[in-house]
């Protein structure tokens, strides 16, 4: 609980810089899903990662939660004040801070967005891959360890952050990493923070990994009969050693939402969304080997889109999807999940899922980045129906029973934050335990985004 000492002390240290208004704490209270928590009990905008230390020292203080917010964009209730407590807004940290092109590394602040940092790269030669779709703060990828849609080829946070630096609850500052390829030197901490969702620290500067943009890029979109021809063409794609940037799923009801609220024309079958990079000889061949193996799985209708505004017409409407689906069900909400399976085991899990979803009676379109085993069920339920809410849930649970049966896990992007917590246990067993003190180790008085990813 925030007392008027409190909040008095921490008006001290940022001034204006501190809101209690109810508008901005209704901002911090909203997900991107049917998850929802209480309001936080003040959101606060700091500048740089002095102002963040001091902010965790006022938190151990007076023994107030702190919960670290960079876009919103999260999906299990990440961002979310489950008992009060003070966001801590990144937007104010947003800079790109160093490029050094000859490491292909560059220096952020949490609060700067993948596409905010692309457009500042852009005329470098080079590029920040990850892409998971919305537009989201690199401070909370880093976070939640995201990935998206070319994670296949370039792989996720987890293979592209270099170096960190993190407050400790204390306040204490550290530095995780180095500019270095490589390292043998102690344990691995900027791997311990890259998916700890703010539960052990907060994020305050990130040094990434970039690649060269390609010399060259061909969109191809191909139907098939069934999902399950266009989930065997992508195990056999990853199998027969194809390289592609991207390889995206769209089933029947995705398609048709897109088509609507995008302006798109595609056929109303399952469709893959394949994108390759490289160089226009290699690219030749590999689109060569695509276009035959898709024939093989029944792809009748191959269609490539060479030309930049084409490309990017089709990834705004993949990117989109999301939103797609929510305008073809007028009034719904989603229970939003998503999984991850070994290649081998996709067809399975999508097949299994696909027919869970048929029987519940309820809408439930699903997409995803199937080239690395990882799919997303959108589940459309109307809020006030309770047995609707139930339905979708029980669907999510048994989707990630599922994963876990066929050596998955429980989520491939999303993260846990409080919204998968319930199969932590069944995922981790006694790992979870050690997760958990791991977090009391670090942050003992559990102010750091409390009741998220480890045992309450």
């Amino acid at each position: 609980m925030l007392t008027d000492p409190a909040l008095a002390d921490l008006r001290s240290l940022f001034g204006a810089r501190v809101s209690i208004s109810t508008a901005v704490l209704t901002e911090h209270a909203q997900s991107e899903s049917l998850i929802a928590a209480g309001l936080p009990d003040a959101v606060v905008f700091p500048r740089d990662t002095d102002e963040v230390a001091s902010l965790a020292r006022w938190s151990t203080r007076h023994l107030v939660p702190l919960i670290g917010w960079g876009a919103g964009t999260s999906l299990e209730g990440h961002a979310l004040a489950l008992n009060g407590g003070v966001v801590v807004d990144f937007r104010d940290m947003a800079q790109m801070l160093e490029v050094r092109p000859e490491d292909r590394l560059v220096r952020v602040q949490p609060g700067i967005t993948r596409e905010a940092l692309n457009q500042a790269l852009r005329t470098t030669g080079l590029m920040f891959p990850v892409d998971p779709g919305a537009n989201a703060s690199l401070g909370g990828m880093a976070a939640t360890r995201a990935s998206g849609t070319t994670a296949v080829r370039y792989g996720t946070m987890r293979d592209n952050v270099r170096g960190l630096v993190v407050v400790l609850a204390d306040g204490t500052i550290i530095r995780t990493g180095s500019c270095a390829p490589k390292s043998s030197a102690g344990y691995d901490l900027t791997a311990l923070f890259v998916g700890s969702e703010g539960t052990l620290g907060l994020i305050t500067e990130l040094t990434l990994r970039l690649h060269g943009q390609p010399e060259a890029v061909m969109t191809a979109v191909a139907g098939f009969p069934g999902v399950t021809e266009a989930v065997d063409c992508v195990i056999a794609t990853m199998q027969m050693g194809l390289s592609p940037a991207r390889i995206e799923l769209l089933d029947t009801e995705t398609v048709a939402a897109c088509n609507a609220f995008s302006g798109l024309t595609l056929p109303l079958t399952p469709q893959l969304l394949v994108e390759f990079h490289g160089h226009p000889e290699g690219l030749a061949e590999d689109i060569r080997r695509f276009r035959d193996l898709a024939a093989g799985f029944g792809a009748a209708d191959l269609q490539w889109a060479e030309r930049t505004e084409d490309r990017s017409r089709l990834w705004a409407a993949r990117h989109s999807a999301y939103r797609a689906i929510l305008a073809s069900r007028p009034g719904a909400k989603a229970v939003v999940t998503d999984v991850c399976v070994p290649i081998s085991a996709l067809a399975v899990a999508v097949d299994e899922t696909r027919a869970d979803i048929a029987a519940s009676g309820i809408p439930g379109p699903i997409l995803g980045h199937v080239g690395d085993g990882n799919f997303h069920a959108i589940l459309l339920v109307r809020p006030e129906v309770a047995s609707e809410v139930a339905t979708a849930k029980a669907l999510a649970a048994r989707m990630a029973d599922r994963s876990l049966r066929l050596g998955g896990t429980i989520t491939g992007e999303h993260g846990v934050g409080f919204g998968k917590l319930v199969h932590m246990a069944a995922e981790h067993g006694a790992g979870w335990q050690v997760m958990g003190t791991l977090k009391r180790a670090l942050d003992p008085l559990g102010l750091m985004n409390p009741g998220k990813v480890v045992p309450v």
